[in-house]
């Protein structure tokens, strides 16, 4: 593409998503003006679920191709600004909109770690791969490995941990998918997932790279649009600037002064909260002893304690007035009573830490690695600080990320188009905090205090999506909501934003369809990845090399259906939450591709099987303590140095760093072709490729 081509083409793109952006205020507008003549709300939750997905199916079946380039890396000719916009959308998936602020809210200080690694991340792409793989011209990160490290072994280990990051990578975003359309349609959320699978695959599915590139633009738009709408009306209900980023320190201070009242036990408030303690401490003390007498007596004392719940079933049943409530509570203990020692461990130790953590003082939120003694603060700080190396390399390694910079028309747009997507997130990132504290700030003022019998329709509305995002009991018995009754989950904070400040409905439905856009986009992207993997690198490249382009595309579209289905069963087993799931890929991702890539640009002296080695040593021992120590596994083995898993990539980044340098120094140096390839993809000019199928 020549470079008036390529202006001609900018300026148009320019022209078509500016009518696009006003078009879609303007649908907001409308439905704003329905819902005040009276439309029901659930009608215009389905108008926004499938208005949206329908408009990015629209672009996606405008974009659809049968060139084999247009498909895998859309042209190479997406300008800068619009990559980095469709970088953003692939890049804030569910966890950033949906789980980052909520993990702020509930975390404090220690949820920086999110933010700081993310955005930090993007300096590792700009100084280590991004420009260098552009260079190298091909369409996938396998494709690089097998490039760089001659031969398939190396090929087919990229393809097996592009698989597994991706997909740990989508089911959270399906998960955010089905939560988003099961609230806001009224849908079951397996059959939400589904539907949201439906949109994901129409924007990918005929079009591939190029149809997911120009829906991720229009994606970002409208989520970009709907998370900043309700931080500013709260900045503006609180304090009257609409700049949340500048209200965010004047109501920061304010939630430390509701703090300190909270834990301080001669005002009301701290009373009230120290009874609501006082009874999960008791909670917690049960829990324990229960653990312990199984541990001395094993399957003897399940049995009793199940005979116990049957034989209280039996008396509610048996009474002269039946409590239909109780019974039905009762039943449900039973139904989920543990089936053996290890379910019983397992789900009583969840019981117990749930309750300590209840039992716990309200914790500061501007104070960093808060803990009851020096040993717990150290603990939080070895792993905040685990954490933000994990989310940082593992950044640098995503595979569905580094793919986009195969898009772009030169090495220096590649460039530019780092900066660009960092520019993009950080309007979301630098939002976050300000938000958390937002919303934090009107559950203690507003929430917290008032009366069981007036509470806000959020509350039921959320509750009855799932009760592990949303339940108020009133355990002391008080008829007064203590903080220590309320469970808010990470993955509802966003979303029920415009709720919790008064905003009409139009603007939760609007928050919905951003979050909607952040998990569709992302999702995209990750099922493309795999799905191409797959029909390039191994079906392509090692089974049928003179595949014609027609039967490449149905191979790589028909691999597309499959990952997609595996990944909505999956999900509908609700293994984790969503910034747990999007954290662990990031630690995976790091563990296995980044040694290998970033050795492979500037040490020459990497070969083939220091890249097996340390690929196959970082994948291998960061999921080996994922497994070990994750609860969902319900192994529980003790934690190395108190990492947690989510940072096992802490122990794969080092293995596979030492794998490749050990590996290569006890094996022959690379081929001088191969050689020569490095320094073609390091040292040439800006612009020029290496010689592909596709130039």
């Amino acid at each position: 593409m020549t470079a008036q081509t390529q202006s001609q083409f900018f300026a148009s793109l320019k022209k078509y998503y500016s009518f696009y952006t006003g078009g879609f205020i303007t649908f907001v507008i409308l439905l704003a003006i329905l819902e005040q003549l009276g439309v029901p709300n659930k009608i215009l939750g389905y108008l926004f679920l499938f208005a949206t997905i329908g408009l990015y199916a629209g672009i996606g079946i405008m974009s659809r191709t049968a060139d084999v380039s247009e498909y895998y890396v859309a042209g190479r000719r997406v300008p800068a600004l619009f990559n980095g916009m469709a970088t953003g959308a692939d890049w804030m998936s569910a966890a950033s909109f949906i789980g980052m602020a909520g993990t702020l809210y509930a975390a404090g200080y220690d949820g920086l770690a999110f933010v700081m690694g993310w955005t930090g991340g993007y300096v590792l792409v700009a100084l280590f791969l991004a420009p260098y793989l552009r260079k190298f011209g091909q369409f996938t990160i396998p494709d690089f490995l097998g490039a760089r490290y001659d031969g398939n072994l190396p090929r087919s280990i990229g393809v097996i941990a592009a698989i597994i990051c991706s997909f740990t990578y989508v089911i959270a975003q399906i998960y955010g998918v089905g939560l988003i359309t099961s609230r806001f349609t009224g849908l079951e959320f397996a059959t939400g997932v589904y539907v949201g699978l439906a949109g994901i695959l129409v924007c990918s599915f005929l079009g591939g790279m190029r149809a997911v590139t120009w829906t991720q633009v229009a994606q970002y738009i409208i989520l970009i649009i709907a998370y900043m709408i309700p931080a500013v009306w709260l900045s503006v209900q609180q304090t009257g600037n609409p700049i949340p980023q500048i209200a965010y320190g004047y109501q920061l201070q304010k939630v430390g002064e509701l703090e300190k009242e909270l834990n301080d036990k001669t005002t009301a408030r701290g009373a009230a909260e120290e009874s609501v303690r006082q009874i999960h401490r008791d909670k917690a003390k049960a829990a324990e002893d229960k653990l312990a007498a199984l541990k001395a007596r094993g399957d003897a004392y399940l049995a009793e304690q199940k005979a116990a719940v049957e034989a209280k079933v039996a008396e509610l049943k048996a009474a002269a007035t039946p409590d239909a409530a109780a019974i039905k509570k009762a039943e449900d203990a039973l139904a989920k009573f543990p089936a053996d020692v290890a379910a019983a461990t397992a789900a009583w130790k969840t019981d117990m830490t749930g309750a300590k953590a209840k039992a716990a003082p309200v914790s500061a939120h501007a104070k960093p690695f808060a803990g009851k003694d020096e040993a717990e603060s150290a603990k939080k700080r070895k792993n905040f600080l685990a954490l933000v190396l994990c989310l940082m390399v593992g950044t640098a390694a995503l595979p569905h990320i580094l793919m986009r910079y195969y898009t772009t028309p030169s090495v220096r747009e590649a460039r530019n188009s780092v900066g660009w997507s960092l520019f993009f997130i950080f309007l979301l990132y630098f939002s976050a905090p300000a938000l958390a504290v937002l919303v934090k700030f009107d559950v203690y003022s507003n929430l917290v205090g008032s009366s069981f019998a007036a509470l806000p329709a959020w509350v039921a509305n959320w509750a009855a999506v799932d009760k592990t995002l949303m339940s108020i009991a009133d355990i002391n018995m008080d008829g007064i909501v203590q903080l220590a009754e309320i469970t808010i989950g990470t993955d509802l904070v966003v979303l029920a934003t415009p709720e919790i400040a008064g905003l009409p409905y139009v603007i939760s439905g609007l928050v919905a369809a951003g979050g909607l856009a952040a998990a569709l986009s992302t999702a995209d992207g990750l099922l493309l990845t795999i799905a191409n993997a797959l029909s390039h690198d191994v079906y392509y490249k090692m089974i049928d090399p003179n595949a014609p382009t027609t039967r490449r595309l149905a191979v790589s579209k028909g691999l597309l259906l499959v990952v997609a289905a595996l990944a909505a069963y999956v999900t509908s087993l609700k293994p984790g939450d969503i910034l747990f799931l999007v954290g662990a890929a990031f630690s995976l991702a790091a563990s296995a591709f980044f040694p290998a890539l970033v050795l492979g640009v500037f040490w020459k002296r990497a070969n083939r099987t220091g890249a097996v080695l340390g690929m196959l040593s970082g994948l291998g021992i960061c999921m080996y303590y994922m497994y070990m120590t994750y609860p969902f596994f319900g192994v529980n083995a003790p934690k190395w140095w108190d990492i947690e898993p989510i940072a096992a990539g802490t122990f794969g980044i080092t293995l596979g760093i030492i794998g490749v340098v050990v590996g290569s120094l006890l094996t022959s140096a690379p081929s001088k072709e191969i050689q020569a390839l490095v320094d073609h993809v390091r040292y040439p000019s800006l612009e020029g490729d290496i010689q592909t199928e596709s130039a």
